[in-house]
């Protein structure tokens, strides 16, 4: 007799944010991450906000990260007075921003079903949209930051009094519900080893993984960088988010204290931050202080620019995680001058495979060393794509994400066999 294959376990991710365009460094590991898993040990069932045209729009990636798609609604926008009201709440104000009934209801109802066996929540905000712990099925939060750490850091570097108030209100919010949520799950995964050691230490959870950061290397394929002449002058490049504050505030210091100084020994370089929303308050005040600063705002290809420059530079003072945006640049052959901050988490040696400053001076110098000398991009190009081919490619991420679930769907099994046999004895 012909014998029915058992079904492959079911994974319900919940994401907060709808995951097209791939247009953050969140959104991108997180694709990476669920076009990996698919067609593996799970069937992945994708629980997220999406609106009818961003379902429409965006089906065939839709259906390229999951075999099962659960929208819920859009909430309205929250109008700029509402959000001056949340930083008052007990809630983080950006915590608040992902509550939503509609999906609390949409991940209730996938977490009732009785075919789900794991449930991955996607940020430690996602955790705002569970009513109770998930019981019967094995639990984990996929954080790509240590959130608290952020909000700690913009206090520390705040210069306003009123501002260094409401950063340190916020971090004290997000510490107390960055360590009570994630002890709602039954395993953390992190994007680091610093990343889950802190929250070890800090929050005294037991069951952290880390994963490493993966790059699409067909994707962001290796490209030669064009020469500096006549017709083609010396290029720097950054690309992200330019509504998200770290980057905000990277910028801010590079184009004010950084960028001088390389065009006074280099005075036909330009700058591209390539990246969406950049605020019109510092798109302002880069036009009153400097020049050769382009803004592009949201572009449909960031590989063109960098393909297009000779230095990749990433000047934040305030962040946590990991920076995909950094082994992109890599993988595409551009070299990095960084801050340490800037490549915190990413397991790469300064000076072989990125130039490591955390001063303007020492920035400058070092975009102005790589720009002046073909042969040390080129090396430091080569060094860094090998790094990242041999050991941060996507699929390798999504292997040891992958392999974690499974570790704690038969954790889940042992606890439920268990209490099974607990109950018969009694």
């Amino acid at each position: 007799m012909m014998q029915v294959a058992e079904r492959r376990p079911r994974l319900a991710f919940v994401s907060p944010q709808f995951l097209f365009p791939n247009d953050t460094g969140g959104r991108i590991r997180t694709t990476n991450i669920l076009r990996g898993l698919k067609g593996g040990a799970f069937e992945i069932v994708l629980v997220c906000m999406a609106s009818d045209e961003q379902r429409a729009g965006w089906a065939a990636e839709i259906a390229g990260v999951c075999d099962e798609f659960v929208p819920w609604t859009p909430s309205p926008r929250r109008p700029n007075w509402r959000r001056v009201i949340d930083l008052l709440g007990e809630l983080p104000a950006n915590v608040v921003v992902d509550k939503s009934a509609a999906g609390m209801a949409a991940v209730q109802r996938v977490l009732a079903r009785p075919d789900i066996d794991v449930v991955v929540f996607d940020f430690v905000h996602a955790a705002v949209l569970r009513a109770t712990r998930p019981s019967g099925v094995a639990s984990l939060c996929f954080t790509h930051n240590v959130e608290a750490e952020i909000f700690r850091r913009h206090a520390e570097q705040a210069k306003d009094p009123a501002r260094r108030l409401v950063w340190s209100s916020q971090f004290r919010k997000m510490e107390r519900f960055e360590r009570e949520a994630l002890h709602g799950f039954d395993t953390v995964i992190a994007v680091s080893e610093r990343d889950a050691r802190q929250f070890r230490e800090q929050h005294g959870l037991r069951r952290v993984r880390a994963i490493p950061t993966g790059v699409d290397l067909d994707f962001f394929r290796f490209k030669p960088m064009p020469e500096i002449d006549e017709q083609t002058p010396p290029t720097v490049v950054f690309t992200g988010s330019m509504d998200w504050d770290p980057n905000i505030d990277g910028i801010r210091f590079f184009v004010t204290e950084v960028w001088p100084r390389v065009l006074a020994k280099e005075p036909r370089a330009q700058f591209k931050v390539v990246g969406r929303t950049p605020p019109p308050a510092l798109v302002q005040l880069t036009q009153q202080t400097t020049r050769n600063v382009d803004f592009t705002g949201r572009v449909d290809d960031v590989r063109t620019y960098v393909w297009a420059s000779q230095v990749f530079v990433i000047p934040l003072l305030v962040g946590g995680g990991t920076r995909i945006k950094a082994f992109e640049a890599m993988a595409m052959g551009c070299p990095i001058v960084s801050t340490s901050i800037g490549m915190e988490g990413l397991d790469t040696e300064p000076e072989r495979d990125w130039l490591c400053r955390d001063d303007a001076a020492g920035l400058a110098e070092a975009v102005l060393a790589l720009l002046g000398d073909a042969s040390r991009r080129k090396r430091i190009a080569v060094q860094a794509r090998e790094l990242v081919e041999r050991r941060f490619g996507h699929r390798v991420a999504a292997s040891v994400f992958e392999q974690i679930c499974l570790e704690a769907l038969a954790q889940q099994q042992q606890q439920q066999c268990g209490e099974g046999v607990e109950k018969a004895v009694a």
